[in-house]
């Protein structure tokens, strides 16, 4: 078996980033627990992963964390395992207008890439605050820190999904916390992402971007990321560079117009 015992956990592990992180820790020897809807893709990635490294032990839960209750029931599902790390990869995009986008559409979105994602993050911080090299790392986009045009709404659910990390990670820091949070923004990556954002089922990222990274760079970045002590790891949408770094978003922290009333821990 992996690391003593240990998991790690990849929403949205049966393609492009998540499936891509996944075979990264399992190079490191982590025992890995892959959630996503396509069973199918789960079970070639697992395989794929014991033809390497068949001292492992993968878990496979096909889920839709679209639903809410499919959210907390998984979780509490997990309850067993010790989870050193949680990434919270599952989400996906969306380019038209405002007025004209499908809202059944935008409506998973939402539920996607900030509900599920606050609820897991909620729930893991709950149980793993105090434990020593616990990490969550939720995959934002560089559009959640830049509006891009038509893709107004994905980038409002990657702000937030940006805003609520870093500020988890005051709020963590604050409380000498052992957890640590932070948040991956990558810029244009080759993945299903391009397919699903535009309602098509074929997309040429050679000649939709002058750049792009690929699947396994960002997992390569996603590690950087996880060994640093840094909160943001950010892909330029300019140059293409990464960078690590500290919270970006402005924070009132001891701004003398904050409530006085003391929050429960």
């Amino acid at each position: 078996m992996g690391t003593e015992g240990k998991y790690t956990v990849i929403t949205g592990a049966s393609a492009g980033i998540g499936y891509a992180t996944a075979k990264a820790f399992a190079k490191r020897k982590k025992n890995i627990i892959l959630v996503a809807r396509r069973e199918h893709n789960l079970n070639e990635l697992k395989r794929e992963i014991l033809q390497e490294a068949p001292e492992l032990d993968i878990v496979i839960k096909a889920v839709d964390v679209s639903v809410s209750q499919n959210v907390h029931q998984l979780y509490r599902e997990l309850n067993s395992y010790e989870i050193e790390t949680w990434i919270n990869n599952a989400g996906f995009g969306n380019y038209e207008s405002v007025s004209g986008q499908d809202l059944d559409k935008i409506e998973t979105m939402l539920r996607l890439n900030v509900e599920a994602l606050t609820i897991f993050s909620s729930l893991y911080v709950r149980d793993y605050k105090d434990v020593e090299g616990a990490q969550l790392i939720n995959i934002s986009s560089a559009g959640g820190y830049t509006i891009v045009p038509t893709a107004v709404t994905y980038c409002a659910t990657k702000f937030y999904v940006s805003a609520f990390t870093e500020g988890l990670a005051h709020e963590l820091k604050a409380a000498n916390a052992k957890l640590q949070a932070k948040v991956l923004a990558p810029a244009a990556t080759k993945t299903e992402f391009g397919q699903v954002a535009n309602n098509t089922s074929e997309y040429d990222y050679d000649n939709v971007f002058s750049k792009y990274h690929t699947s396994d760079e960002m997992a390569n970045f996603l590690l950087q990321l996880y060994d640093s002590n840094m909160t943001v790891g950010r892909v330029d949408r300019e140059n293409f560079e990464f960078k690590l770094s500290e919270p970006l978003f402005d924070y009132a922290g001891n701004s003398k117009n904050n409530q006085k009333v003391q929050l429960k821990d």
